[in-house]
């Protein structure tokens, strides 16, 4: 998903297709989406921030977190469609 985000003006997720939007300020790619019930928001990862992340987006890698909705918590991160989910000892994913 983080890649269709990247690179097209929607994306699908489990059948149902979102389009991507874009935030007011540094306008960047952000999309809103459910997974059995439960919102989450993906956003584009803004390379101005002082993080090890925004510096992987500065170097042109397709950084985007991941965060619940309804916690205001970022949950993970995908770099170039590697994903990395945050919490106890962090959990590589692909």
């Amino acid at each position: 998903m983080a890649k269709q985000m990247m690179t097209s003006k929607a994306v699908e997720i489990d059948g149902k297709v979102t389009s991507v939007s874009r935030t007011g300020g540094h306008r960047l790619r952000t999309v809103a989406f459910q997974i059995d019930g439960h919102e989450y928001q993906a956003i584009e990862q803004n390379p101005e921030k002082p993080s090890r992340w925004a510096e992987l987006a500065r170097r042109g890698h397709q950084v985007v977190q991941f965060r619940d909705s309804e916690t205001n918590r970022f949950l993970a991160v995908s770099v170039d469609g590697k994903v990395t989910v945050y919490g106890a000892g962090y959990r590589d994913t692909r």
